[in-house]
């Protein structure tokens, strides 16, 4: 049951030789479609490979503007950060002092009461 496949390039030669596939003479209005067909396949080329690079185009300009923007607010980050620094040592500071956070460590510090300087005696 042995069963002999045919070459390849004798499939094609039967194909090339059947009489179906033979070219015909093309008249003048097919050699006219023809070339018809041909500039319209051609300005549709065109088109597409103007819209791609449009696109394209579009698409670098957006890169650049979000670089930008990113740089921008990749200095703000350090500016926000080295204000964050500055205020929190500050407030180290600050706290040592304050007398709300801890009323233990405070020492009052005499002042002249504003209201009482108003007031007949």
């Amino acid at each position: 049951m042995s069963q002999v496949l045919p070459a390849a390039g004798s499939v094609l030669q039967r194909s090339v030789a059947a009489p179906g596939n033979q070219p015909q003479p093309q008249s003048p209005e097919d050699d006219d479609r023809k070339v018809r067909r041909r500039e319209k396949n051609r300005v549709a080329a065109q088109r597409s490979r103007k819209k791609q690079t449009q696109k394209a185009d579009k698409l670098h300009e957006e890169y650049e503007c979000l670089e930008q923007e990113n740089t921008v607010l990749r200095r703000e980050i350090g500016k926000l950060t080295e204000e964050l620094k500055h205020l929190s040592e500050a407030l180290k500071e600050h706290e040592k002092m304050c007398p709300l956070l801890c009323p233990m460590n405070f020492v009052p510090v005499p002042r002249p009461d504003p209201v009482a300087g108003c007031l007949p005696r």
